[in-house]
């Protein structure tokens, strides 16, 4: 289970700093390839991705079918483990809860990290394929759930698996060393922390670039994009507990109501956004959850609320955690309540994702090649979160690309007059189309490796 803590705002500041700050040594340069190196190594590596294709849908399918929540994901890390012990890895399972780790030293040069995350959501499948997920488990808090993979990790999965495949297979175009990782509890956002802790870049080799893809359920497939610099938001997890005073529904002036209170506190936040926040200094608080009371005529003790907060600065996330802490208590002085309790999880809070710009740059012209210049695009930064950026401490280059898996006929309706919405990121009805999406992140994860590592 995932602790809870009362955090002090006035610490927020030297707990966690905005991920990727700081190096304790100059990064790996990044080599410059030819055009006719690019053209080779990518006839090597098509030739390995149509050998592998159908094998590779086939294992799409049994992740698919087979999810698991965050934080259980046994039988997938066992799964990816023996995957990678068959081609040669040097596997440690158990790192950080059920990470795998795996190295394939090949002589001297950088050390390079590709990560997959490995766990599902709470969600029951509606997509209608024929592989659709049917698990039902019981999460952290012991309810029933469905269980899909609504975020793509089987397709980064596979497409991680089929990476390494190809690497294994062509050890002789490149020299250095490949660190894969697969990563619990990504959705949750406590994998990479707990990975780290455990040791990751002490017990294994540091990585001197990190790199990983993410599924796009808004882009057709065969088209990959990406951001230079700010590509994902920080994200807090907030509880608020807003205290009263119960009684008769009927006699409002002898208790303290906490469900007036806590419609108040929720309408003075959104002034955080709009009257205290530079309107170019991106910030979201939202309230997702509010719990109280038990029957229509009595006044509860208590009302909880949760919060996502979003910021993409360390010292606005500062600002803005003390903000929320500063409201709830001026409104319970106001309703003469007791004052509130706000815990800040900080096991699930997930630093901003940054994407070392000449990293991005260098690899994103090695896509262009592999895939089309108009196949590659631009990706403005999202206030969606990630917690691939931890890997970035110390200053590690981190870059991550995001891969089109929609078919492209159903992505061309979607933008005609009346056309049908495509089923985002975290719905039941996110289908992923397979066999190119899988092609295109086999291809564009084994040319950014081999982009780093090429002899």
């Amino acid at each position: 289970m995932i602790a809870r803590v009362v955090l002090a705002a006035t610490i927020i500041l030297t707990v966690y700093p905005v991920a990727g700050s700081g190096r304790d040594e100059k990064p790996a340069a990044i080599p410059a390839r030819s055009s006719d190196w690019v053209k080779d190594r990518l006839a090597e590596v098509d030739a390995k991705v149509d050998a592998e294709a159908k094998d590779l849908v086939s294992l799409y399918q049994h992740f698919h079918t087979n999810p698991e929540l965050s934080l259980m994901e046994v039988k997938t890390a066992a799964k990816l483990a023996a995957e990678m012990k068959a081609l040669g890895f040097d596997v440690t399972e158990k790192v950080g809860g059920n990470g795998v780790v795996c190295v394939m030293k090949n002589g001297p040069g950088p050390v390079v990290l590709l990560r997959t995350d490995i766990d599902a959501l709470p969600i029951t499948e509606q997509t209608g394929v024929p592989y659709a997920s049917k698990v039902r488990m019981k999460d952290r808090l012991g309810v029933e759930v469905g269980v899909m993979h609504a975020c793509g990790h089987d397709i980064h999965m596979t497409s991680w698996v089929g990476t390494a495949r190809v690497m294994a297979s062509l050890k002789e175009k490149w020299s250095g060393t490949l660190v894969f990782i697969a990563q619990p509890a990504e959705e949750i956002g406590a994998g990479a922390r707990m990975m780290l802790a455990d040791g990751l870049y002490k017990r294994f080799p540091k990585p001197d670039f990190a790199l990983a893809l993410h599924a796009d359920p808004l882009q057709p497939a065969g088209v990959v994009s990406f951001t230079e610099g700010l590509a994902l938001a920080n994200a807090d997890t907030v509880d608020l507990l807003v205290k009263g005073k119960g009684g008769h529904g009927a006699a409002p002036h002898a208790a303290i109501d906490p469900i007036v209170l806590s419609a108040r506190i929720i309408l003075d936040l959104q002034t955080i956004v709009s009257r205290e926040t530079n309107p170019l200094d991106p910030v979201v608080v939202t309230v997702g959850s509010i719990h109280g009371g038990t029957k229509h005529n009595i006044i509860p003790n208590e009302v909880k609320l949760q919060l996502t907060v979003r910021t993409t600065k360390t010292e606005t996330r500062d600002r803005v955690l003390k903000s929320i802490d500063r409201i709830a208590k001026a409104a319970a002085i106001g309703a003469q309540a007791p004052e509130p309790v706000m815990t800040v999880n900080l096991d699930e809070y997930t630093p901003a994702t940054l994407n070392d710009v000449p990293l991005a740059r260098k690899t994103g012209d090695v896509f262009k090649q592999v895939i089309g210049e108009a196949n590659v695009k631009s990706r403005p930064p999202m206030m969606g979160a990630e917690d691939f950026g931890r890997y970035g401490q110390g200053g590690i280059p981190t870059f991550i690309f995001f891969l089109g898996t929609i078919p492209k006929e159903k992505f061309e309706a979607a933008f005609q007059p009346n056309g049908p919405k495509l089923p985002g990121m975290h719905t039941d009805a996110y289908a992923p189309l397979p066999e190119p999406s899988l092609r295109t992140g086999v291809r564009t994860e084994c040319m950014a490796l081999l982009n780093l590592l090429g002899k």
